[in-house]
């Protein structure tokens, strides 16, 4: 037991010394005060008047740890769908509209623009695996050219059928009020949060305690012997890539009732959510219980770099060079992995 600890703590403390070492490297290129950059960076991620900037943190972390549990549904299932960023789209495309066009008492509106944000998600992602089942495309190569589509496909509605002229940008009109997500009392943060906090809590538990999560685990770890035990294959990879989907669809709704109050072109792609996800549960190995805290490291880093920018005068770009450092790391990781596992099969 303390051996798999110390395995599991010697990766993030590497992270954090290379985080560490870069960061003061760059002060130095900078020549940049190093405790006011730190001091500053902190403050940004979690400090402001009245906790402001760690409202934003919580915000960008609502997102990017939604993402991540969709990510780690369909990972765990040996299921690469990597298409997360246009299933996001897609419904937050489809929230817009029936926020937008659909009559009706606002909570109403904001349950069918959810559920009908989920459907179009999931349904996004279950167009991947037919695509393999049916007609050999790998999923990593289809869940990944379907991002292209769904990107475009938003892009053309917002600048032409439902665009708000009156604006100048590609971009819906803007959500009735009472369909806006309400904020928790005194801060900026809407409740949106709460429903991340719920699908971590059923992620958890269905990943853990549930016979589907099990045979989807199953088939991740071992997919001839699901084969062998004659467990439905077909409807595991359906209906996990529908569930990985469908919570992706539910982080577009919740970016377009709670945060932006409209679909605009490239509000949900720019910012690399999908992208970052997928990185924050590669980074804790896809357990669990661990994803939100990646995802919240992640939201820091980023809303950090912003706050490390407005009090040291340090290009907020260090953030990215942070998540790239961390992306070398998994990389490595995965690719020492699989070395090592290719050499247990040769038997060396």
């Amino acid at each position: 037991m303390e051996l798999d600890f110390r395995t599991r703590l010697l990766p993030w403390l590497a992270v954090l010394a290379w985080i560490f070492g870069i960061l003061l490297a760059l002060m130095l290129i900078a020549n940049a005060d190093f405790g006011e950059a730190v001091s500053g960076f902190f403050n940004g991620a979690f400090g402001g008047r009245n906790l402001a900037y760690l409202m934003t943190t919580l915000s960008r972390a609502t997102l990017i740890v939604g993402m991540a549990l969709a990510v780690m549904i369909s990972f765990r299932a040996g299921l690469f769908n990597i298409g997360g960023e246009g299933q996001l789209v897609v419904g937050g495309l489809v929230a817009a509209l029936v926020g937008i066009y659909l009559p009706g008492p606002g909570w109403l509106v904001i349950i069918a623009g959810i559920v009908a944000a989920m459907a179009a998600g999931g349904l996004w992602a279950v167009l991947a695996g037919m695509m393999q089942l049916y007609v050999g495309v790998p999923l990593l190569i289809g869940s990944l050219l379907l991002n292209y589509p769904a990107r475009y496909l938003a892009s053309y509605f917002v600048s032409y059928p439902f665009r708000d002229v009156a604006s100048g940008l590609p971009q819906t009109h803007l959500v009735p009020d009472a369909v806006w997500l309400p904020l928790f009392p005194g801060t900026r943060l809407d409740m949106g949060v709460l429903f991340i906090v719920v699908v971590a809590i059923l992620a958890i538990i269905y990943s853990s305690s549930t016979v589907p999560g099990y045979r989807a685990r199953m088939n991740g770890l071992a997919p001839e012997f699901t084969r062998a035990s004659g467990l439905p294959v077909k409807r595991i990879v359906l209906q996990t890539l529908l569930l990985s989907g469908a919570i992706a669809g539910l982080v577009g709704a919740l970016a377009v009732y709670g945060l932006h109050h409209r679909f605009t072109d490239g509000m949900l792609v720019q910012p690399l959510y999908a992208w970052v996800g997928i990185i924050a549960v590669l980074l804790v190995g896809m357990v669990p219980w661990a994803v939100p805290i990646s995802g919240f490291f992640f939201a820091a880093i980023q809303t950090g770099a912003a706050g490390m920018e407005r009090t040291a005068d340090v290009p907020k770009e260090i953030g990215l060079i942070m998540q790239a450092v961390i992306i070398l790391f998994v990389a490595g990781r995965i690719s020492g992995v699989n070395l090592a596992g290719r050499e247990d099969d040769n038997g060396h």
